[in-house]
């Protein structure tokens, strides 16, 4: 590993720069963690075959942008369908409010922070031609499932490195088609005089294929390929990944979700130049929810025309708050660690395992899936290091009490906020500051701090004991020399 250099984040100035001693920079240099093999065994399945498991995992989708979540600006009816047909997630959380380190979370089973990856190397998110990814020495959930006789794919976003040792092919996945970060790197950027951006490259494998690809076909793309993904495994495991690249702003849809779309739309449309017109395509938000949830039904249809249906764990949920959308009841948006920017509307579907038609309001995490995947699928999960998520199957099958006795809500790499039960205590500059029921204040809007002190110090005692943890139990990312844009 080697030293950082300086990028900046693209679409969120959301942190300020990031300050590392030379001392942190010397031991992320020399600091290493053996990569082990990871074991298979079947005889901990709780099931005759290995389960496919897919995770549709959407960007900037807010808590109330979905139909079944209430949302009334968007139309979702194969995800409400999914919703009928599965369990919606109503105390279901990302591990960060923004791009990068949720995506970490989710790949790695633990918190950003543990792995190094609660900022990009400069600010929020990782950037083009970044010298920092996530460390090929972590194993994720792709790794852990491959080992285990899974054919493993990715069809999107990544954002978690884009030199060669950082993309999906390197980290357990057999297939990659997508674009190694979010969609507004690109030389269009409204600020493009400061971040200077390259063309964005749209890879295969690890090949670039186009440069600035049409940034209105990227969702249909995406899906074709985890269509036929499935469609070529259908008789293997498989574990689908699929990011969609949408709503994160800009707003793109293919041309046939753009019937009705009003001429002074279309019309600014075809006027942009040299930048993108951010305030209009926001107006396309419902078409691009429609898209989404069109994808959704195509991924539904290819299960039962394969005869898998049964055979397949679904979860539709999104990797942070709205830039755009709406939170719904929830206080906050992206970026922010109040609910609405941590808090995901959340659906899974499973025929005949996960009970139809019903709600969950425990509190489980995208970090829980590392662990209840490798659990359901017979696989180990590595013992040498520290994982946050928990098997979450006893509470899905099961209606079990969430296993979670706290989790713990960062900006960057900062603790700002717990939730323990219905309680959750936000602290500024290490000091209790907000405390709010969230059984009865779903919005956080009553601050109970003064009536309930001895409820703010439990919860003060699980922020002080994670803090510890994290010390002594953290592990880098990775670094590489003089990285230089990807091209084709």
């Amino acid at each position: 590993m080697t030293n950082l250099n300086d990028p900046t984040s693209p679409d969120e100035d959301l942190f300020g720069p990031k300050s590392q001693t030379n001392w942190t920079r010397e031991r992320m240099r020399n600091f290493t963690i053996p990569l082990i093999i990871v074991g298979v065994s079947l005889s901990v399945s709780l099931l005759a075959t290995q389960p496919n498991f897919i995770v549709i995992f959407t960007d900037d989708q807010g808590y109330g942008d979905l139909s079944c979540f209430g949302g009334e600006h968007v139309d979702t009816p194969r995800i409400d369908q999914m919703a009928a047909e599965g369990m919606k997630l109503t105390s279901f959380y990302v591990a960060a409010p923004v791009c990068t380190p949720s995506r970490a979370a989710l790949m790695t089973g633990s918190y950003a922070q543990r792995v190094d990856m609660g900022l990009g190397s400069r600010f929020g998110v990782l950037l083009s031609a970044d010298s920092k990814g996530l460390n090929p020495d972590e194993i994720t959930i792709a790794e852990v499932l491959k080992g285990a006789g899974y054919r493993t794919g990715i069809f999107g976003k990544w954002h978690l490195g884009d030199q060669p040792p950082f993309l999906p092919t390197r980290q357990g996945f057999n297939e990659f088609f997508g674009i190694p970060y979010s969609h507004d790197i690109h030389p269009y950027h409204p600020r493009q005089d400061h971040f200077q951006f390259p063309a964005l490259p749209l890879l295969d494998q690890e090949s670039v294929i186009e440069m600035d690809p049409d940034a209105d076909f990227l969702t249909q793309r995406v899906t074709e390929r985890a269509v036929r993904f499935i469609e070529e495994n259908r008789d293997n495991p498989f574990f689908l990944y699929l990011p969609q690249p949408i709503p994160h702003r800009p707003l793109h849809v293919s041309p046939s979700y753009m019937q009705g779309v009003g001429s002074e739309i279309t019309d600014k449309l075809k006027d942009e130049r040299e930048s993108v017109d951010y305030k209009t395509r926001d107006l396309l938000f419902k078409q691009a929810i429609a898209e989404i949830d069109s994808s959704v039904g195509m991924i539904l249809d290819t299960l039962k025309k394969e005869g898998i249906d049964e055979d397949t764990f679904v979860i539709f949920t999104s990797d942070n708050g709205p830039a755009v959308g709406s939170a719904g009841p929830l206080r906050g948006r992206k970026g922010s660690t109040y609910e609405g920017g941590m808090r995901e509307a959340t659906v899974v579907r499973w025929p005949g395992k996960i009970p139809a038609g019903t709600t969950n309001a425990e509190l489980m995490t995208a970090m829980d899936l590392f662990p209840t995947f490798a659990k359901l699928a017979g696989a180990r999960i590595p013992s040498d290091r520290v994982i946050d998520g928990k098997d979450i199957w006893p509470v899905l099958a099961h209606n079990q009490k969430s296993p979670h006795e706290a989790f713990f809500y960062h900006r960057g790499e900062t603790l700002l906020a717990v939730r323990s039960g219905n309680w959750k205590l936000h602290i500024n500059e290490g000091k209790t500051s907000e405390l709010y029921d969230l059984k009865n204040d779903i919005g956080e809007s009553n601050n109970v701090l003064n009536r309930h002190p001895q409820i703010a110090k439990r919860l003060m005692g699980h922020i002080d004991s994670f803090a510890a943890d994290l010390a002594a139990n953290s592990r880098p990312a990775a670094f590489v020399e003089n990285p230089i844009p990807l091209n084709k």
